[in-house]
């Protein structure tokens, strides 16, 4: 809408920093909590486990006035470069 200059979030944004992710949350939790999504990880490291960001629906929620929602995906298979940065 105009109201929002034409633009919405883009994704959930993060609600745990890299370090505090990487900190708070452990490798069982985060696998946990993919398997029971049904979501298959190949690589990535803890700061961009899923429960380091913020909740797509509250995000999606908080701009309902200058949106529409015309489709949503749940991932079933996720590929992320390991800690080191490289596969």
């Amino acid at each position: 809408s105009s109201e929002g200059l034409n633009s919405a979030a883009h994704g959930a944004g993060r609600a745990k920093s890299r370090r505090a992710a990487l900190k708070e949350i452990t490798k069982t939790e985060r696998d946990r909590y993919l398997k029971a999504r049904g979501v298959t990880l190949l690589g990535g490291g803890l700061d961009e486990s899923p429960q380091a960001y913020k909740s797509i629906d509250d995000v999606i929620n908080a701009q309902s006035d200058l949106i529409d929602v015309v489709g949503k995906f749940q991932p079933i298979m996720v590929r992320m470069a390991d800690e080191k940065g490289y596969d």
